[in-house]
């Protein structure tokens, strides 16, 4: 292989981290969709328990966030946070089909969440730091695209354990255990000697020089959290298309489609980031996602309505990645895990309110007015973003 083809290819150890976050998923979705029936059905809970369940949740995973972004700034550390955060959501989401009370689930998918917390700055510490600075949106959009090809396969699997093998929401959850062990094994492997790594600080200070960091990242990282706030959550989405009409069968099929059309454009969406800019691709996601809204608010047809719901899978293809990519170009490299910590618990944080509010609009005054709402205070955010990029062409790259 030459040099040159080497430099196109991404490194190893972001295929392999994209591998890990495969089977991960693969994991969590069998797990996820089934906790509804299992609270309320087997273990008597309410919905009052369900809102517990991902608010403690999230609570937990952005303060871990925070917490392990700090650790993650020392290099020794990163190997053992990915690998033990793995090891512990391994470890605790099969253990929720053996609880015997709602509050147990509760705890248990904390501490899952836990270990969401406490590998994920980390691990994005260190797929910005091994990926070249013109290569990272595709980095990061390969690896967003495993996550979601994990997404798909895992409702699938869940269905299949349950339609054809005659599986409880208990037992399949047990199941689980297979792709989070196999997840731990290949992390393990992809991060093997990593722990032992001390970043040359000849090479940092290149880097550092080749994408210097634009003046007001605070302005877009602003942008970003906002975005988090005034986005409508999925379930409301799901929720839209069962007021007009889809039968509730047809829902996780859309579901797992929807992270089909997620997994195909997050590659694509990282390579945009890398040629126009981060902050730009961003802006073509928010102003496709407030389309989306439109299209959902206005139409009445079954089939219209599930294809502007797959449309939305191109909007994680456009703003996760580059979201990532603007985060890694946003500072120094020596607190980069402090970033990817605020990064991610601001955006979890952003998004728990806005749900709320999103959801009370709903209520109130219907599906398609909250919609366009939202849909319409992207479009501002976007109109910022676009205007922000400047003309700099070397800006445009880093940014």
């Amino acid at each position: 292989m030459s040099d040159l083809d080497r430099r196109r290819r991404l490194p190893s150890v972001v295929r392999r981290l994209g591998v890990v976050s495969f089977f991960n998923d693969f994991a969590s979705e069998m797990v996820y969709p089934l906790l509804p029936a299992l609270v309320t059905t087997r273990l008597g809970g309410t919905a009052v328990a369900l809102g517990a369940l991902d608010g403690v949740a999230e609570a937990v995973a952005a303060v871990a966030k925070v917490v392990s972004g700090r650790v993650a700034d020392r290099p020794r550390w990163r190997r053992a946070l990915v690998l033990g955060g793995y090891a512990v959501a391994a470890v605790v989401r099969p253990a929720m089909g053996l609880a015997g009370a709602a509050w147990q689930v509760i705890g248990l998918r904390g501490s899952d969440r836990l270990g969401k917390g406490v590998r994920t700055p980390a691990r994005d510490v260190i797929i910005a730091d091994a990926a070249p600075h013109d290569m990272r949106g595709r980095a990061f959009g390969y690896h967003r695209s495993m996550d979601h090809a994990g997404a798909v396969v895992g409702p699938l699997g869940a269905w299949m354990l349950v339609s054809l093998a005659g599986l409880g929401p208990a037992e399949v959850i047990g199941w689980s255990i297979v792709p989070g062990v196999v997840a731990v094994l290949v992390v393990g492997w992809a991060l093997a000697g990593h722990g032992a790594a001390v970043p040359d600080t000849a090479a940092v200070a290149v880097a550092e020089r080749a994408s210097a960091p634009p003046r007001d990242a605070r302005l877009v990282f602003g942008l970003i959290v906002a975005y988090a706030f005034v986005r409508m959550p999925e379930t409301l989405l799901l929720l839209r298309l069962q007021d007009v009409g889809i039968p509730l069968a047809t829902i996780p099929l859309l579901w797992a489609a929807l992270h089909v059309v997620r997994s195909a454009a997050s590659y694509p969406g990282g390579w945009l980031a890398d040629v126009v800019g981060s902050r730009r691709t961003m802006a073509l996601g928010w102003l496709t996602y407030a389309v989306v809204c439109a299209g959902l608010a206005w139409s009445e047809h079954l089939g219209a309505s599930a294809a502007w719901f797959l449309v939305f899978g191109l909007v994680a293809g456009a703003t996760e990645g580059p979201e990532r990519s603007f985060v890694t170009a946003a500072g120094g490299v020596a607190r980069r895990g402090s970033r990817f910590g605020a990064y991610h618990a601001g955006v979890g944080l952003a998004a728990l309110p806005g749900a709320v509010l999103l959801g009370g609009l709903y209520a109130a005054v219907g599906g398609g007015v909250a919609l366009l709402a939202s849909g319409a205070a992207a479009v501002a955010l976007a109109a910022v973003a676009w205007s922000s990029a400047g003309s700099r062409p070397a800006l445009q790259r880093a940014a």
